[in-house]
C-alpha cells in the first residue's frame, strides 16, 4: 500500500504542472487602458476567456451616453471588441454577470432590443444584479463575460 501511495504521489506531482494552464493577460486596442496595477481587460486560460466588467466607456475612457440604452450599447460594443481580439464572438460566451443601477430601465424594450442585437436569440447564462452605484456614478451598467473558444 505504501508503494502504491508513493507512486500515486509521484505521478500527481509530475502531472499537475503539465496540466496547469498558462495565463495570458491582455489589454486589446479599442478598449480603455486600465490604470496601472488595477485589472486586466481579458485573462485567457487555454480556451477560456474571462472578460472584465465592461462599462459604457470608449477607448479613451470617456463615458458614452447618459441613458441605459446608450450605455448598454457601448458595453456590448466593448464586449464584442474584447471577444473579436481573441477570434471570438458572442456565440462563444457561456456566462455573463450584469450589474445595473436600475433593473426596470435595463428591462425596457428598447434596451432588450440592443441586447438581442448582440447576443441573438440564444443568449448565454446570465445573472442580473441591481446595485446602488457602480465604480463611477455616471455608469448605469457593467457586464462581465466568460467565453469558451472553439
Amino acid at each position: 500500500m505504501k508503494k502504491t501511495t508513493t507512486l500515486l504521489l509521484l505521478v500527481l506531482v509530475g502531472v499537475a504542472p503539465a496540466a496547469a494552464q498558462k495565463l495570458e493577460k491582455i489589454n486589446p486596442p479599442g478598449l480603455s487602458k486600465p490604470a496601472s496595477g488595477t485589472y486586466t481587460q481579458i485573462v485567457r486560460a487555454g480556451k477560456l476567456l474571462f472578460i472584465a466588467g465592461q462599462t459604457a466607456t470608449n477607448s479613451e475612457g470617456k463615458v458614452v451616453g447618459s441613458g441605459m440604452k446608450e450605455q448598454v450599447d457601448q458595453v456590448f460594443a466593448n464586449l464584442l471588441t474584447a471577444l473579436k481580439s481573441q477570434g471570438a464572438d458572442f456565440s462563444q460566451v457561456v456566462k455573463m454577470t450584469t450589474y445595473v443601477t436600475s433593473i426596470s430601465e435595463f428591462r425596457a424594450p428598447d434596451v432588450a432590443a440592443v441586447r438581442a442585437r448582440y447576443v441573438g436569440s440564444n443568449p448565454p447564462a446570465n445573472t442580473l444584479v441591481q446595485i446602488q452605484q457602480l465604480a463611477d456614478p455616471a455608469y448605469k451598467v457593467e457586464i462581465e463575460a466568460t467565453a469558451v473558444l472553439p
